[in-house]
């Protein structure tokens, strides 16, 4: 059989789900496993699929796909814009769309599948793929590792896996060393006294508590941290009250940062927490606030060798000057604790998925950051094509890069 790969991604695209809740999808990715013939297993780490193809002796190669989605609304004008609606964690309908590229992450893997599995001649080893859930939390590999994915699979000799973004359709993007952020997510609770909106005197107020602090914790970047440093501190979410005549008795905020390596780490959680206990006390506060870490993410980190290995093969495969290094990008991913957890390397790049022309257009006009939507935007869309074919192919030749070669 042939899948008709481009009906599969609009197929997802149109029904994308939330971290955890990836049902249909990983029953779309069982399904086209069956027609395949490989064997896999499902459930793992709640939602995840994980298959495994075997070939004979030969290195353990695992190729990496996430499979989630956002509480995003779509916003492309797509005849195959994404209508669906779901419930995120705190009981809350909202709009769901692939805003991240993880539908052509899916289809690309299988796409790869499919043609390594009609190449079985010209290879040997054996290939493990990965369907993860839940990459948006940060948790989805954890819990896979948890479930015993490293155990109940050939444990890998490397790890594999790429990422769709704004770059021209056809470019690959990859770097040794560093090539994506460490991260935590926090949720900080800053905690007040509530009363009537008309007697503020009477209250500790939070909201305002809230506001001062974002606004200190945007120095941390800006007057803390070295301009030739990496350091992102975002305030993602706030969350406080339910009536304008209530000054409430707490806010939440949730944040985000992102650091190069442990040390960056270090510097920067401890200038939030020394803010965030600040600003509280400076506002009279009663009580401390809390600081939970909701989840925490490593460096992914590309070896140095294997990188090297790949992207000749790249260039060989695709032509010189396809492969550029992109920089590090202040993203973060959860695909290295499958290395990590395995002790093996890890080599992960990002594909393109932008018109060539617009993306030179808006280039020369100097509008990239402007014109050409990034990941997590409601417009974020890749072109069909050769952003699908690519990725694909991009699978496929790192694959065979790490498998051997009958006869070689």
């Amino acid at each position: 059989m042939t899948l008709d790969l481009e009906a599969l991604y609009i197929d997802l695209h149109r029904h994308p789900e939330l971290s955890f809740q990836e049902t249909r999808t990983a029953g779309v990715i069982t399904q086209h496993l069956t027609e395949l013939g490989v064997e896999f297993e499902e459930g793992i780490g709640k939602t995840g699929v994980a298959s495994v193809i075997r070939n004979g002796e030969g290195p353990v190669v695992w190729l990496r796909a996430d499979m989630d989605a956002l509480p995003v609304p779509e916003q492309t004008g797509l005849d195959y814009a994404s209508t669906a609606r779901g419930t995120d964690p705190s009981g809350t309908d909202v709009p769901v769309m692939h805003a991240c590229g993880h539908d052509m992450h899916v289809t690309a893997l299988l796409g790869a599948l499919e043609r390594l599995v009609a190449t079985k001649d010209e290879w040997s080893g054996t290939i493990v793929a990965v369907f993860q859930p839940a990459e948006e939390y940060g948790a989805g590999s954890q819990a896979m590792i948890a479930d015993g994915v490293l155990d109940r699979f050939p444990k890998p000799d490397i790890v594999l896996g790429q990422h769709v973004t704004p770059l021209p359709a056809g470019t690959i993007g990859v770097r040794s060393g560093t090539q994506m952020a460490a991260s935590d997510g926090l949720t900080v609770t800053l905690r007040g006294r509530g009363g009537h909106g008309s007697r503020p005197q009477a209250t500790i107020d939070p909201v305002v508590m809230a506001a001062a602090t974002v606004m200190r914790l945007q120095t941390i970047v800006s007057r803390e941290v070295d301009p030739r440093d990496v350091a992102v501190v975002t305030v993602g979410s706030i969350h406080a009250g339910l009536k304008n005549n209530i000054i409430p008795a707490e806010a939440k905020l949730e944040l985000s940062l992102r650091y190069p390596d442990d040390e960056a780490r270090a510097r920067v959680l401890e200038k939030v927490e020394r803010i965030v206990r600040a600003e509280a006390q400076a506002s009279g506060a009663e009580e401390p606030p809390i600081i939970v870490t909701d989840h925490t993410l490593p460096p992914t980190i590309n070896d140095v060798a294997a990188t090297d290995r790949l992207v000749a093969a790249f260039d060989a495969a695709f032509g010189e000057g396809t492969v550029i290094d992109p920089g590090m990008f202040t993203g973060s991913e959860d695909v290295s604790w499958f290395a990590r957890e395995a002790g093996v390397p890890l080599v992960f790049w990002f594909w393109g998925g932008v018109d060539p022309a617009a993306f030179a257009e808006a280039l020369a006009a100097g509008t990239v950051e402007h014109d050409i939507p990034t990941n997590h935007s409601p417009f974020f869309a890749p072109v069909l094509q050769p952003t699908l074919s690519r990725g694909v192919d991009a699978l496929v030749v790192a694959a065979r890069e790490f498998l051997d070669t009958p006869g070689s």
